[in-house]
């Protein structure tokens, strides 16, 4: 199955985006969210068909979320918290 993807990237927050099907544009997108994310910039279009690889997200994964919600939304990298997690592990690993 194919499906066609409208991308929007956020004005208000660097390095989020909201993925959508390109007929359905945001409409299924919920209102508080539309307004957290703010002004919505057409970013690219993409054909989502389960073999492409996306850089950041698993396309398995959009494609699921375009199908219930009816978006997807990626939120920016937070590089604090990944190196967070990397301690913890590591602490934990020594645990055992």
């Amino acid at each position: 199955m194919k499906i066609i993807c409208q991308v929007y990237r956020s004005k208000r927050e660097e390095g989020m985006y909201l993925y959508c099907r390109k007929d359905e544009g945001l409409d299924k997108v919920p209102e508080p969210l539309r307004k957290r994310f703010g002004i919505a910039e057409p970013a690219m279009v993409l054909v989502l068909d389960g073999t492409r690889k996306l850089a950041r997200v698993d396309v398995n994964k959009v494609m699921a979320s375009l199908d219930d919600p009816g978006y997807y939304l990626q939120l920016p990298p937070r590089p604090d918290l990944d190196a967070q997690v990397s301690t913890i592990q590591q602490h934990n690993s020594k645990l055992s």
